[in-house]
């Protein structure tokens, strides 16, 4: 195993997630963000602005498809509870087939609404204004969570609560809505695709323990660092799941 760096109630090892993995032991629950699906790494990457113009980006690290079910076995091997994982809506039946067949019980897809995502620049279709994630209980016993029956749709913007320096990064207070949710104080909650450590802020604030894995080294030192600060001020991000409710109607993919 990786090399581990204790901050706080917080773990975080540099090295790759199915090798860390494999001797890290259960954990109550995963929340985390992997690679995109391969088409969109293919043909889209990143786009920034250059001069007024749009111009790709490579993201940096490759798509999920390949280590889909090597990762979904290892997720639910390790979990005692849920599984929330983001992805397109391109993977959601991947990862239902994948996370079904290493045993876990399918829950549903979430939708986290993006009001600021960029428009698409060649014009030719509509932008992506949502991703998703998918949801399956991986312990024994009923699936229980704190949200009673609301909508699992979460609307945040994109470049709202962000700290910047990951291509992917997702906003803290869509994260927070995730781990008050899907999680208990106190719980144990691994990102074995840590990035720059969005879920273990969000969980350091909201009195979770954390587990965050991440193999690139620029990434893992920008999450440390983002920890690190977190844990000096915990609980100032304390906040509670969106009582307003919303619908987002999603066809087909199943």
């Amino acid at each position: 195993m990786s090399g581990a760096v204790t901050i706080g109630a917080a773990t975080l090892y540099h090295g790759d997630c199915l090798e860390v993995m494999a001797g890290l032991g259960p954990v109550d629950h995963v929340i985390s963000d992997p690679p995109y699906e391969d088409e969109l790494h293919a043909s889209k990457g990143r786009k920034r602005a250059l001069g007024g113009q749009s111009a790709m980006e490579d993201l940096g690290f490759e798509g999920i498809n390949a280590l889909r079910a090597d990762v979904a076995r290892a997720v639910v091997e390790a979990a005692r509870g849920w599984a929330v994982l983001f992805c397109l809506a391109e993977g959601v039946r991947a990862w239902r087939d994948v996370l079904q067949d290493a045993g876990a019980k399918w829950d549903t897809t979430l939708a986290w609404v993006k009001p600021d995502a960029a428009p698409r620049f060649n014009g030719q279709g509509a932008a992506r204004g949502f991703e998703c994630a998918v949801t399956c209980w991986c312990g024994p016993g009923h699936r229980k969570w704190n949200g009673g029956g609301r909508r699992g749709v979460f609307t945040h913007p994109v470049n709202v609560g962000r700290y910047g320096g990951h291509p992917t990064e997702k906003p803290v207070p869509l994260m927070a809505d995730l781990v008050s949710l899907y999680t208990n104080p106190g719980d144990l909650v691994l990102d074995q695709f840590m990035g720059s450590g969005t879920t273990g802020v969000a969980c350091l604030k909201l009195g979770r323990r954390f587990v965050g894995i991440e193999r690139d080294a620029k990434f893992f030192d920008l999450a440390c660092e983002r920890i690190e600060k977190a844990a000096a001020q915990p609980d100032l991000f304390a906040s509670q799941p969106k009582a307003r409710q919303e619908s987002l109607a999603l066809e087909g993919g199943k």
